[in-house]
């Protein structure tokens, strides 16, 4: 397990979580680092929330038969793919959001996560990660924590009986 973070704070938090290989987006080429540590064989999945800002990098870092899962957009909505390289890999790109889907096919989906994995959450072997618990009366302190990028993990609001 590869991931990227900002601060060595965030790096630090991320190894301590299970990460194999922990890479400094601001100060490090995830590319090169990804590459030597896995002897250059590249990246088999890429969980990408960045989208087009990353676009090229990510199909760079790539395996043979590697999957790209596109599942955001904050880096932009349009990118360039130099699909040579996409072929030559065998490589796949994909994208996915709950966004879009039917309430239906919604419902499948957590059906399917209550059966596949909530017996993993239940046992302790999944764990969310949950960067602080604040009432819903300090949302404005929980918003300016998201957008100051001082989290790891989700910021939890929760609402007085």
């Amino acid at each position: 397990v590869a991931t990227t973070a900002g601060t060595a704070a965030k790096l630090a938090r991320v190894r301590e979580l299970g990460a194999h290989i922990a890479v400094s987006y601001r100060d490090d080429d995830f590319v090169a680092r990804i590459r030597e540590a896995t002897d250059g064989h590249g990246a088999d999945v890429i969980l990408d929330n960045m989208g087009a800002a990353y676009l090229a990098r990510n199909v760079a870092v790539l395996a043979v038969g590697g999957r790209l899962v596109v599942i955001g957009l904050q880096g932009g909505v349009k990118g360039e793919l130099n699909l040579g390289a996409l072929l030559t890999k065998r490589a796949a790109v994909h994208a996915a959001s709950l966004r879009g889907r039917p309430v239906e096919e919604k419902a499948d989906i957590v059906t399917g996560v209550r059966g596949d994995f909530w017996p993993a959450i239940e046992a302790g072997a999944i764990r969310p990660v949950i960067d602080r618990v604040l009432s819903i009366t300090e949302v404005a302190r929980a918003h300016q924590h998201v957008a100051d990028f001082g989290h790891v993990g989700k910021v939890v609001l929760t609402i007085p009986e």
